[in-house]
């Protein structure tokens, strides 16, 4: 079971926190596309809208946020790989128990939901949805703690794995993270308030300045009066930073992990270069996600970067779509090939991964169909073997296809001319990289929970 690569963002402080939430909603758009909802507090209560649908979608009108008034606010996109895609798993989650009520927003994935909600159920729960969010709920509900932030506590203590998670009552915001940092979660500075959100390019878009991100293994306890606490209450674990945040998920002009992922992204692209050069006449990006590691390819092979495609942005990212249909018929329409730049050239192409091998088996023909002479593939990352268990959509080895295939099997079916990847040891080696462990079981299968 996995959860999704949500997008996530807490307000504190503003008075119009539910149209801040809002903006931070869209900037966190490319992290799911299947549902949207807010909370807000207003001191005495919670208020929530959610939909299915894209931010545009469910917050279509202004009318809609009279119903979202308060000085506080948590928001979700919701990128679904575990639960069904029905209107109870969109969050936020608002429930009403002894402590009065209470949302919860949350990304990443829990290895330990199933015995969870198992021993719930057993014990005279009723779960609604099938998402791993609602069991932290209920744990919550079922603390025996006295204050909210104790719940809090004592409910994350019990689940095991990746979340990044956001709660809000009339008188708290609480942001949490695992122990081993899975998950990106940062914090910054708006006017007299706070925002907390899954990326930092979500403060861009409103304003705000970027202060820290939220360690592992913290909980952050933002109070009524705009007073914070921090607390590490449990067990310190190895960090387990997910490397394919940086490589895939992220926007470029975000920073996570204490780093800005523009300058990664180009510094794998250039131990790409020097690890599998090419005669080329071209290096061309698949936009957006691979623009950077291009870039810097470009930079150090001394080869032209050009826009050799177009790029549809009314078309969702092919990746985290729900269902395999969708993604092929997505991957037809969402690029365009530039047949004036690409005609009789030899053509790399870089692109950040090979999941399944749909879009890019399509891209290569596309631009082979456009008249080039020549199309090398050049992967920004190691080959993708392993599924995640921590938050990205790749639930069985069989969807992977570099689990049963191999490179050269790879390249004869995509129909490229070569194709090579970034080593692991190569990517690992970057100056750009921060001193964090890294989790890399997705490429080595070295899993660091189960």
């Amino acid at each position: 079971m996995l959860k999704e690569g949500c997008g996530v963002i807490g307000i504190w402080g503003e008075s119009e926190a539910s149209r801040l939430a809002y903006f931070g909603l869209y900037a966190l758009q490319h992290r799911g596309q299947e549902g949207c909802g807010i909370v807000t507090a207003d001191g005495s209560k919670l208020h929530i809208v959610k939909g299915k649908g894209l931010v545009s979608d469910v917050f279509h009108n202004d009318k809609i946020f009279g119903k979202l008034p308060g000085n506080a606010a948590i928001g979700h996109n919701r990128y679904s790989t575990t639960g069904e895609k029905s209107y109870g798993n969109v969050q936020p989650l608002l429930i009403r128990f002894r402590g009065g009520e209470i949302a919860c927003v949350h990304n990443g994935n829990l290895v330990n939901s199933a015995p969870l909600r198992r021993h719930l159920i057993d014990t005279g729960s009723v779960l609604r949805g099938d998402s791993d969010t609602e069991p932290i709920m209920h744990l919550v509900a079922r603390s025996k703690k006295p204050t909210v932030p104790e719940m809090v506590e004592d409910a994350l203590s019990q689940v095991q794995g990746a979340y990044s998670v956001i709660f809000i009552t009339p008188d708290y915001l609480i942001a949490a993270r695992d122990p081993y940092g899975f998950r990106p979660l940062e914090m910054g500075k708006l006017g007299d308030g706070y925002i907390i959100a899954r990326e930092s390019c979500a403060f861009d878009i409103v304003g705000a300045e970027y202060i820290r991100e939220i360690k592992p293994g913290e909980i952050l306890v933002i109070d009524k009066d705009g007073n914070t606490n921090s607390c590490f209450p449990f067990e310190k674990k190895r960090e387990a930073f997910c490397i394919f945040e940086l490589i895939y998920f992220s926007r470029p002009d975000s920073r996570i992990f204490d780093v800005n992922v523009d300058k990664v992204r180009r510094d794998l692209g250039r131990r790409l270069a020097v690890e599998s050069p090419v005669d080329a006449d071209m290096v061309i990006s698949v936009p957006d996600s691979s623009n950077s590691a291009a870039l810097g390819y470009a930079q150090e092979a001394g080869i032209p970067f050009e826009i050799g495609f177009i790029r549809n942005h009314y078309i969702g990212r092919t990746f985290i779509n729900p269902g395999q249909l969708e993604r092929d018929i997505d991957a037809k329409i969402k690029y365009n090939p530039v047949k004036g730049v690409i005609k009789k050239k030899r053509v790399v192409i870089v692109d950040d991964s090979i999941v399944r091998g749909t879009t890019i088996s399509k891209l290569v023909r596309m631009i082979k169909s456009a008249g080039a002479k020549e199309v090398h593939l050049r992967i920004s990352s190691p080959p993708i073997r392993f599924p995640c268990f921590y938050g990205v959509d790749t639930p069985t080895k069989e969807e992977l296809i570099a689990s049963y295939k191999s490179a050269e099997e790879i390249r004869k079916l995509t129909g490229a001319d070569s194709l090579k990847y970034l080593s692991l040891e190569g990517m690992l080696s970057l100056s750009a990289l921060p001193e964090h462990s890294w989790c890399t079981a997705c490429f080595d299968g070295k899993y660091p929970v189960l």
